[in-house]
């Protein structure tokens, strides 16, 4: 990497693993690549240096953090897991399901991480690199998308870096991720009962009502790439950005042929294209509301608002 970058930026190979997990005992911040998107990983049992993630992303505090684990072993530790949700974390983990279940009073983590709440947000990732950093590790990794807060999440390092260049330590540089959206998080009620609470790769659980703030993502206004959003656009004004899906070419587009998988993989990259380009506004194309389509476009609602 060339010597711009006040952030460092490591191929994610064993050294640059090796290297990442001592920033990270020593309270550092490192930017990893998850199956989902980037996340910004500090070790989650110090208030010191979740508070820096915090800093780093200008996030507000009342927002809670996603702990990623090796697995459901390391998951009880930290929380009471149902049957039910032993059977979601049998089923999906190591992938990109959350699972929000009732926090462990001695679990040791810092306040920040819940927000004050009596529950915590789970997950075990399966991208190999997070693996990799959360077996080097003998600590779990509160990790939020590694971008400043309110900003569109970042799917490859130079995104990392775009808005968070000499506020963090460190960027693992594992290419572009794949899913390309966050994580499903559901919540696990205590009379067994799955609620979503915010939409991915899985769909699982019913719809909730989304009205207290018990997850990540769950903001109204999130994902912003800083100019108006026009969403379910068959073609652009003069002065728009246009992305498009399927039939809807544009400037640059989702997917060609329609595949909803595809465009969620590159709806970020998409984003930050548009945010980057001269016109002051952005259209998008419809996008199907169906499989993960569903949150494609609970993003771009929130990037609209």
């Amino acid at each position: 990497m060339s010597g711009k970058n006040v952030t460092e930026v490591r191929l994610a190979d064993a050294a640059g693993i090796a290297e990442a997990a001592r920033i990270l005992e020593s309270g550092g911040l490192v930017a990893v690549p998850t199956e989902t998107v980037y996340g910004l990983a500090a070790r989650a049992d110090s208030a010191e240096a979740v508070a820096k993630i915090y800093a780093a992303k200008g996030r507000p505090d009342f927002n809670p953090l996603i702990v990623h684990v090796a697995g459901l072993e390391q998951a009880e530790r930290y929380a009471d897991f149902s049957p039910e949700a032993v059977a979601l974390a049998a089923a999906h983990w190591p992938g990109p399901l959350t699972l929000v279940v009732p926090r462990r009073a001695e679990a040791g983590l810092a306040e920040a991480v819940t927000a004050g709440l009596p529950t915590i947000a789970l997950r075990a990732p399966a991208h190999p690199v997070m693996q990799a950093l959360l077996a080097a590790a003998d600590f779990p990794l509160a990790a939020p998308s590694a971008n400043r807060s309110g900003f569109i999440s970042p799917t490859s390092a130079d995104h990392v870096l775009a808005s968070l260049d000499g506020r963090i330590d460190l960027v693992l540089d594992g290419g572009p991720t794949s899913a390309g959206v966050e994580s499903t998080i559901v919540a696990v009620r205590a009379n067994g009962r799955v609620e979503e609470l915010r939409p991915g790769p899985l769909a699982i659980g019913e719809q909730g009502e989304g009205k207290a703030l018990e997850a990540p993502g769950q903001l109204a206004s999130h994902y912003a790439p800083g100019k108006p959003v026009r969403l379910n656009a068959a073609w652009a004004e003069t002065d728009e950005f246009l992305i498009g899906f399927g039939a809807v070419g544009g400037d640059c587009t989702l997917s060609a042929s329609g595949d909803v998988n595809e465009a969620a993989a590159r709806l970020y990259a998409a984003l930050h294209e548009a945010a980057r380009a001269p016109q002051p506004r952005i259209a998008v194309a419809p996008v199907p509301d169906e499989g993960v389509g569903r949150a494609i476009n609970d993003r771009l609602r929130r990037a609209a608002a």
